[in-house]
């Protein structure tokens, strides 16, 4: 089953749920503002998004600027930042089986289900 990060309130996660209805892709809605992924759950995303945490994070959410931006930070202060502060994970993610994708682009959703 097909699993996507979504914030209803973002037009490109909004956006991509749309392009799932239209290619009548089945899917599961992990709203994760409100059900927040455990450490264990973003290590795994990170692995099937094939990315350093950094790479995951809004890096121009206001809390972002206000409480990290040019510090030092381990892989793991980052992922407990996003942990506190869900809002600063980026969406939407499509996971489907040991893949995952940011999709924020159509064309980037389109390709990564052509892959076989």
């Amino acid at each position: 089953m097909i699993e996507v990060y979504h914030n209803p309130r973002c037009g490109k996660s909004r956006n991509c749920l749309a392009f799932l209805d239209n290619s009548n892709q089945e899917y599961t809605i992990i709203k994760y503002l409100e059900e927040v992924p455990t450490e264990k759950d973003l290590k795994d995303l990170l692995e099937k998004l094939a990315i350093k945490p950094i790479e995951l994070v809004r890096q121009k959410e206001k809390i972002w600027i206000d409480n990290f931006k040019n510090q030092e930070m381990t892989d793991e202060t980052i992922i407990q930042a996003m942990i506190a502060h869900p809002i600063l994970i980026e969406r939407p993610i499509i996971v489907k089986g040991n893949k995952a994708i940011i999709a924020r682009e159509s064309d980037k959703i389109e390709a990564f289900f052509k892959v076989k």
